[in-house]
């Protein structure tokens, strides 16, 4: 079985050559049909990784990683410059080390000299060549041409010297320049954008490219037969090893399936021909898990529950934008209203009863746990007080709500019955709440020309700080990402200070001083800070998750 195996991974072709590339389309089909073969995950010579993307995959270029289901499988392909560890540390990736300015502006990356490029037929006969500094400029390039109209070119835009901001000082050294200091620029070069490409591939696929990767990761692409299946192998030739020296990856290979039914993929897993499923669907968590988010008796013996901090927090958000006609004829214009709503419901009673336990109620601030900054000692948030509520409302002048103005929440279908649930509670304290349901794109569209006054929102960490969330509130910011239209001047001066600071504790310190100002001004009411959920068979080992909820593979075993 291995020597079809490798003939299949191995077959390649001229750019030329028609009667090749069928003859590889049909060894990668009978790949992925030998694969699907396996499905009881028995077979003693592959130890293949088995997991399905319902919700499909429409590229596999990292300029266009601006999901979840595409940044896992380039994190299988591809390298970054740094990297994020399980505590959510910036790590050397592709760079070895890095030296920061005096004036926190230039960002020295001294890239490490083991790193090659997959073997694939565009390079020089058809072998993979070394990784150099002129490939991180080209790459980074990419993002920012307009004519790649990657959805990622924000990470750069407004940041990054405006003349010369990515340059390679030689084949082993990359700087990047920046117009003014942020320090989070870290945070962002370990994004799946910032993937490392070959001038080479991009080239020789054109628009192909989308889906014929050529990286430098743990795993190397063999197939992708788009909503079927795709394919991965093991780079062989992979520059990490283990602590005892181990080669990594561990896995031979990666087979990811498309099945668009919750109910298809959970069957699947029970089956034994997945090997985890992301999160549980609603129709099957009951099924699955008990009210306290822990597994039912009947599937303790059978499967492990993997649960992590999640970065992204659920939340409700308030238009306060004075000159808005929205604003000007709603109550919530008024802080005491804002805060009473805050005050007004029970947290802890909703995620026990509508979300088996599957989250944390956000009673800090608008700034998750799973951050290093994070601290829920400093940062006091809102919990259930419906007293405290009920006096706000009174010396905001509606005393038990009497001629308080119904208030509208909009929200979306899967969320409809924790508006529900929060609308009941409220009408209690004498604020009646209206849930208005409607279809994402149109809440979206809503909350961007600010036509919503009362909105359900959620944030997810692009990269792992918490200046990631406070630029939400930052008054410069347009919306996205500034939904609330949120503006004050003291934020803002703290918020510009923390960009510039080295200091990672002073920088804690302010971004904890933000968000107590967020939470004093209440444009927001935090409902959750996410929990990942994985679902996994017990012969899988070292799956370890992490607050991005990065799919990694690297150090995992199948037994």
């Amino acid at each position: 079985m291995k020597d079809f195996v490798d003939t299949a991974f191995q077959t390649g072709f001229p750019a030329n050559s028609s009667r090749q590339r069928f003859r590889f389309f049909i060894a990668g089909l009978l790949l992925i049909i030998f694969l699907s073969t396996c499905e009881n995950h028995q077979h003693a010579g592959l130890k293949i990784f088995h997991y399905n993307e319902s919700s499909g995959l429409a590229s596999i270029d990292p300029a266009f990683a601006k999901n979840k289901q595409v940044m896992w499988a380039i994190h299988q392909l591809y390298n970054t410059l740094v990297e994020i560890d399980s505590n959510m540390i910036i790590q050397p990736s592709l760079a070895k080390k890095w030296e920061v300015s005096a004036d926190n502006l230039c960002f020295t990356f001294y890239l490490r000299d083991d790193v090659y490029f997959v073997d694939d037929p565009c390079f020089s006969n058809g072998k993979g060549r070394k990784l150099i500094a002129s490939d991180v400029v080209y790459s980074f390039n990419r993002i920012i041409n307009k004519a790649t109209a990657s959805p990622g070119a924000w990470i750069f835009n407004n940041r990054v010297d405006s003349i010369t901001p990515f340059s390679n000082l030689n084949d082993s050294v990359f700087k990047l320049k920046l117009q003014s200091p942020f320090q989070s620029i870290l945070g962002i070069l370990s994004m799946q954008y910032c993937s490392i490409v070959a001038k080479e591939a991009v080239d020789f696929y054109g628009n192909d490219f989308r889906r014929h990767p050529v990286g430098t990761g743990p795993f190397a692409f063999v197939e992708w037969e788009e909503g079927q299946a795709l394919v991965l192998k093991k780079n062989k030739g992979y520059f990490e090893k283990d602590a005892s020296g181990r080669s990594l990856p561990y896995l031979d290979g990666i087979k990811l399936s498309f099945y668009d039914s919750k109910a298809t993929e959970f069957l699947e897993f029970q089956q034994d021909r997945l090997d985890f499923i992301d999160d549980i669907d609603p129709s099957f968590k009951d099924e699955v898990l008990t009210k306290t988010g822990n597994l039912k008796k009947a599937w303790i013996d059978k499967i492990v529950l993997h649960k992590q901090p999640y970065l992204n927090i659920e939340y409700l958000g308030i238009l306060v934008d004075a000159e808005n006609d929205l604003v000007k004829q709603s109550p919530l214009r008024l802080k005491k209203i804002r805060q009473a709503i805050n005050y007004g419901f029970d947290r802890r009673k909703m995620i026990l009863y509508l979300r088996n336990s599957i989250g944390i109620p956000a009673e800090s601030g608008f700034v998750p746990c799973g951050l290093p900054s994070f601290d829920s000692l400093l940062v006091k948030g809102y919990s259930y007080n419906p007293a405290k509520a009920m006096q706000l409302l009174n010396e905001a002048g509606f005393k038990e709500g009497k001629d308080l103005p119904v208030i509208k929440l909009i929200t979306i279908p899967i969320y409809g019955d924790l508006g529900t649930y929060i609308a009941n509670e409220l009408n209690q304290i004498g604020i009646t709440v209206k849930v208005e349901v409607v279809q994402k794109s149109l809440l979206m569209e809503q909350t961007a020309k600010g036509k919503a006054a009362f909105f359900r929102a959620s944030w997810i960490a692009d990269y792992p700080d918490a200046e990631n969330y406070l630029s939400v509130f930052y008054s410069k910011n347009p919306a996205p990402p500034n939904y609330t239209r949120y503006r004050n001047p003291v934020y803002d001066l703290l918020y510009e200070k923390s960009l510039a600071e080295k200091n990672d504790s002073i920088r804690y310190q302010l971004y904890r001083q933000m968000d107590q100002i967020i939470i004093e001004d209440a444009p927001v009411v935090p409902l959750w800070y996410d929990v990942a959920i994985h679902l996994v068979h017990q012969n899988i080992l070292h799956f370890n998750a992490n607050s991005l909820n990065l799919l990694e593979l690297r150090r995992v075993e199948k037994k």
